[in-house]
This record gives C-alpha cells, sequence and structure tokens, in this order.
C-alpha cells in the first residue's frame, strides 16, 4: 500500500475522467488526499471523499496564491487565480458536515513568494507579502482550533529560494510579530509538501515536528540537492506525493500527472537510501496514520 499524501483530483484537469483516475490509483492499492487550493476546490475534495468508502480524503484551505489575483504560468498549466479571503465560517461547516472523518487536514496553506503579482513597488510587494502571512496565519489558528494538521506550501521568491520557508518558521516558532499574539502557537504540527529547500532549513522542520513530503521531482537529473535531503532525513518523517496534475515523475515527465505515479517516487526513495521498496511503503503509510490520524490503515 501508499498513499499519495497530496493530489488535486479535484482540479479541471480530471473533469472528465478523474473516476477513472482514482479507480487506477485504488486498484493498485494507492489511496490519496485531495487537497483544495480555494473554497470551492476545497468543497469539491469533500465530496470527492465523500464518494468512497475507503482510500479517499480531503484537505481544505486557501492557497496563497489566491489570496491576490495573480498569472500563474506552470510548465503544465497556465491560468490566472482569482482574489479570494478565507472565510472560517464556510469551511467550518464542511468539517461540521463531516460525519466519517474524510478531512484530514487543513491546506494546501502558507507562502508563496514565486509569483509575485507585476509591477508592484516595493512597500506594494512587502503589503503583499503580509497579507499572505495574515491569511497564513488565520489558518493555522483554524486547523488548531479544530486539532487538524496543516499541509504546507513554501516558494521562495526568484531572488531567494529560502525567504517563504524561512518566513513560514518565524510564523510556526512565534519570533515573526505577527504570531505573537497567537494563542495557538506551539500547537501546530503537519507536513511541509513538495519541499525543496537544503538539508539545513529540512532539520529545522523537523525540529518543529513535521515531516516532510516529496514529489517526482526527485526523479530529475537537475534535483541532486532534493535527494541529498530525502538521504539525510529519517524516513520516519517521509511523505510521499505526487501534487498531481504537477511533476510528474521520470519517465511520464511533461504528461499530466497521477496517484498511481506516486510509485516512482517511493522507489527512488528506496534507491537513494537503499532500502527495500516495500520498507518505503510500510513506513510512509505508518507516518500517514500518526499524522493524519486516518483509522482505515
Amino acid at each position: 500500500m501508499l498513499i499519495d499524501t497530496h493530489a488535486h483530483l479535484n482540479f479541471n484537469a480530471y473533469k472528465d475522467d478523474g473516476s477513472e483516475v482514482i479507480r487506477r490509483a485504488l486498484d493498485k492499492d494507492i489511496w490519496l488526499i485531495n487537497v483544495g487550493s480555494q473554497f470551492d476546490t476545497s468543497k469539491r475534495a469533500f465530496e470527492l471523499a465523500k464518494k468512497y468508502p475507503e482510500g479517499v480524503y480531503a484537505a481544505i484551505g486557501l492557497h496563497p496564491i489566491h489570496l491576490s489575483e495573480t498569472e500563474v504560468d506552470e510548465e503544465e498549466i497556465k491560468f490566472k487565480s482569482r482574489e479570494e479571503k478565507f472565510d472560517e465560517n464556510k469551511y467550518q461547516e464542511l468539517i461540521d458536515d463531516d460525519r466519517y472523518n474524510k478531512i484530514v487536514a487543513i491546506g494546501e496553506i502558507g507562502l508563496d513568494y514565486w509569483h509575485e503579482p507585476s509591477l508592484l513597488a516595493k512597500q506594494t510587494v512587502n503589503s503583499w507579502k503580509q497579507k499572505q502571512k495574515q491569511g497564513f496565519l488565520k489558518q493555522l489558528n483554524f486547523a488548531a482550533k479544530n486539532n487538524l494538521p496543516v499541509v504546507l506550501h513554501a516558494r521562495g521568491s526568484k531572488e531567494n529560494p529560502e525567504d517563504a520557508y524561512q518566513d513560514i518558521l518565524d510564523i510556526l516558532s512565534g519570533r515573526d510579530a505577527i504570531n505573537r499574539v497567537s494563542t495557538n502557537a506551539n500547537k501546530f504540527f503537519g507536513v511541509i509538501h513538495c519541499f525543496g529547500s537544503s538539508k539545513e532549513m529540512a532539520q529545522r522542520f523537523l525540529d518543529l515536528g513535521f515531516y516532510l513530503g516529496f514529489t517526482g521531482i526527485i526523479t530529475y537529473k537537475n534535483a541532486e540537492s532534493v535527494r541529498e535531503v530525502v538521504a539525510q532525513i529519517p524516513l520516519e518523517k517521509i511523505l510521499v506525493e505526487t501534487d498531481c496534475p504537477y511533476l510528474a515523475p521520470e519517465p511520464h515527465r511533461g504528461e499530466r500527472n497521477e496517484p498511481a505515479y506516486v510509485a516512482y517516487v517511493a522507489k527512488n526513495i528506496a534507491a537513494i537510501k537503499n532500502i527495500s521498496y516495500q520498507t518505503v511503503a510500510d513506513m510512509t503509510t505508518q507516518n500517514v496514520k500518526r499524522l493524519f490520524g486516518i483509522d482505515d490503515l
């Protein structure tokens, strides 16, 4: 068994064949968590999870790029994000309606300095970052109130790839002024998904008790630094994910990704650590059970 801890089958990329994609994964004993990025996709993730007695779960939350209107141009897809505010009451309604414990996390939430709105004056950029931090903290406290883990998104700026990671650490630890009045400081737990920073940064998240999620990026030739992180950290703190429809692993790079491909991630982790594929599958499944509290595993 494997669990893809970060999928987006709730996105329009799967509007025509999402059920077939889910079936392909379940037939291979691969379970999945669909992760929201706005309220609509969060609600869709929850609705998808309710359709399946087991194997499909949901995370709900507001992605930082959707706190402002932003042009997003990725390798796999180009779109324009619409501005949205985090409405705690609407998200709470989803949780209150969850009779079968299908919502297992709040996410994906965090900071994204890569997709910077164009032609902004410096003070506007600073206020844009502050807006992200405030939205992030609201959702951290919402997660703590509901005793749910968080699925963190971090993407640094083009000038400094680690700045978003550092700011997230400062908020989580209460070092950032925005979080010094938080009554939930030190109550946050979860995973930083699609980890892409340094070994030193990885250790700092581990020191806070967080798990690290790895995607098909670890199969790319130019991702040696990420493989070094995988080699360094204990398997007990690793989760596997696809981030589909993005980041398809080799040999499917450039195609639409899907949860069944998470097996490539697990196989590469096994090779990096010189352990068996089954060991990776067993331990990452136990990690999911510990973090997300999925009793069916």
